[in-house]
């Protein structure tokens, strides 16, 4: 998944640390760690998103779901299963 131009057209250089042993077995297979690096944080960051989303709007979905419970799916009358 990768972000919009906007994010991804202004690159910073970073000092990053990283397990001696995972970096060596990468080189050996012929990947580009700036760019590993950068897949793991996006999908890091779009998790992240996700979870604070989702925290955002729990009240919504709990007073949803107890009124469904309470009152039924609206418009059942009209499903055809």
């Amino acid at each position: 998944m990768r972000m919009t131009n906007a994010h991804s057209s202004s690159r910073q250089r970073l000092n990053l640390t990283l397990p001696g042993d995972l970096v060596e077995e990468a080189k050996a297979l012929g990947l580009n760690l700036s760019r590993a690096c950068e897949s793991g944080l996006e999908a890091a960051v779009a998790a992240e998103r996700a979870r604070r989303w989702q925290a955002e709007n729990r009240p919504f979905f709990d007073g949803y779901n107890a009124k469904v419970e309470a009152d039924g799916l609206p418009l059942a009358k009209y499903r055809q299963f």
